[in-house]
């Protein structure tokens, strides 16, 4: 219904008293826009005179314009006050000026893309790879991402193009053994230094789950992650020299908690092969093996997560992480290094400023080359990254995951 239709037949305040009373309860839907309302109570007060009218009178038309164009009293007051001001009724174009949007709901869905496949890594991590991919590898869609700070990258997060396509996933007892030394290892800026850790998948119905073992360089950050059937040293040794051999540099040490594991007279004899020092957590120090405990977090229970898997699978995960996750961990995954700053009471405090692939890492410390492995080169190490952008190498190795566990879930 029009408004216009509602008073054909309504001339005088004596005949809008009765209406009002009539349908004083009446809820009127009108199909009019706001500038067809507007006109229709500009001329309305035109035509019931509203200037001249007594007071009880303008409550009456005042009470009618309400009813009609269900408005409230204070809107109907506003509209009054304009018409007794200006002569009419029109509708105010916005004067505001208004941001101009930067980022376009391709940039979200993007953005989303590149969360999911790097499993969620921090706001700074994803920063950096957006950048690299525009400057590096000239992916022109992250020409605008390329740019954004840390602070707007979670703005964009809060959107709900992101929201729409952004996935949501869901200690070891110290032993005396006179194997290895109790200290914790000084690299002094020195890549070789590597720290282990075990990360077992769970038990179900007295069922052991595969064994995840993480081994991380502590000044590159340069990782291995294997998966046993087992920790007995007849999984564990050939896992562990497999996986030494992979790190691009000699290694130098080699530094584990107190668990059996790896302070056993099978370990000790396979580092006395390679010349390699071993150490030990030391007792009341928990940071001494913090960066692997943060990295089977982070990379660990992110891509395998809490849930039991049974041991019979170790050998397919031990190619996944071979084949994708290794190499997306060391040549496009963007981590986190410190820099040391002692203030004026000679405290030392860390800042992560910058991020770098563990790779990248590597390269850019003073004399690398003279670090690494026989046959092994930095242009070796540089063409290996280039083979894959760090978009598409987290994308296949996201994809290689999910049909991973499509595989273990369907067999279970």
């Amino acid at each position: 219904m029009t408004l216009n239709m509602i008073d054909d037949h309504l001339v005088s305040v004596a005949q809008l008293t009765e209406f009002v009373k009539l349908n004083n309860s009446a809820k009127f839907k009108s199909n009019s826009s706001k500038v067809e309302t507007y006109a229709w109570i500009d001329k309305t007060l035109s035509k019931f005179k509203y200037r001249y009218l007594k007071k009880k009178e303008k409550g009456i038309v005042k009470k009618y314009i309400m009813n009609i164009t269900g408005y409230s009293d204070g809107a109907v007051d506003k509209l009054i006050a304009q018409k007794m001001k200006t002569g009419r009724i029109v509708v105010k174009r916005r004067t505001q000026n208004a941001f101009q949007r930067f980022y376009e709901p391709s940039d979200y869905a993007l953005l989303a893309d590149v969360s999911n496949v790097t499993l969620n890594q921090n706001g700074r991590a994803l920063q950096e790879m957006c950048k690299s991919m525009y400057l590096d590898f000239n992916d022109f869609r992250f020409g605008r991402l390329s740019k954004i700070s840390v602070s707007h990258l979670y703005n964009l997060k809060k959107t709900n193009v992101y929201q729409s396509k952004s996935l949501h996933y869901t200690k070891t007892n110290p032993v005396n053994v006179n194997i290895g030394e109790r200290r914790k290892p000084q690299p002094f800026g020195k890549p070789g230094y590597v720290r282990v850790d075990s990360v077992h998948q769970g038990d179900l119905d007295k069922q052991k789950g595969v064994y995840h073992v993480n081994l991380i360089d502590e000044v590159t950050q340069v990782e291995c992650v294997g998966t046993v059937e087992g920790i007995s040293e007849y999984f564990l040794i050939p896992m562990l020299e497999e996986a030494l051999a992979t790190f691009p540099f000699k290694i130098l040490g080699f530094h584990s908690d107190n668990g059996s594991e790896y302070i056993n007279k099978q370990v000790a004899n396979m580092l006395l092969k390679i010349l390699a020092d071993q150490t030990k957590s030391r007792s009341r120090h928990s940071n001494d093996n913090a960066l692997v405990e943060c990295k089977n977090g982070a990379i660990i229970r992110k891509y395998m997560g809490y849930s039991h898997i049974p041991k019979k699978y170790a050998e397919r995960i031990h190619i996944f992480n071979k084949k994708f996750l290794n190499p997306y961990i060391n040549f496009h995954r963007f981590s986190a290094y410190p820099t040391d700053y002692v203030d004026t009471k000679g405290k030392v405090k860390k800042k992560y400023e910058t991020y770098m692939t563990p790779i990248q890492k590597l390269l850019s410390l003073p004399r690398c080359e003279e670090y690494l492995k026989e046959g092994i080169t930095k242009d070796m190490l540089i063409a290996e990254g280039k083979k894959l952008d760090h978009f598409e190498s987290a994308q296949k190795t996201f994809e290689e995951r999910q049909k991973l566990f499509r595989e273990i879930n369907k067999k279970a």
